[in-house]
């Protein structure tokens, strides 16, 4: 899996997104790179360079030291935040997109807690049904 998308794009970004996220409200556009969904969701060309195509290529960003290092920690930054509202913290449609890569993830790594905590948290436990289509379409749900 050639996951250097994401690590030149998270070099400069992850640091501002991760303080945004502590400082709770998003200000600057890195949702695609940081919180990535599956293929098949986002439309613009941005959202299909990020895509992760499917459940394997979810569970090698997950296992990558770096990328999933941060997913886990700035997930965590999330967990830490008095709000329980996403779309408060992300706009929209970025609160959706939590959802959806909060799914993904959850789906990639089901013994990772963090994830399904943040569905818990802001979205009363719901995982994003397109996502799990998306997923099961391919015959990667274990």
């Amino acid at each position: 899996m050639d996951l250097t998308r994401f690590h030149e794009a998270q070099r400069y970004a992850y640091q501002s997104a991760l303080t945004e996220i502590r400082n709770g409200k998003k200000c600057s556009c890195w949702m695609w790179y940081i919180f990535p969904q599956i293929a098949g969701l986002g439309r613009s060309s941005t959202a299909q360079y990020y895509a992760i195509a499917n459940l394997e290529e979810a569970i090698a960003y997950r296992n990558d030291d770096i990328l999933g290092g941060r997913l886990i920690e700035i997930s965590k930054a999330l967990l830490e935040l008095e709000s329980d509202d996403a779309y408060v913290i992300f706009g929209s449609p970025d609160n959706m997109k939590l959802k959806s890569s909060m799914t993904l993830f959850a789906l990639a790594d089901p013994d990772q807690e963090v994830f399904q905590k943040v569905l818990d948290k802001f979205f009363h436990g719901e995982r994003d049904r397109k996502t799990i289509q998306l997923v099961s379409k391919n015959g990667n749900i274990k």
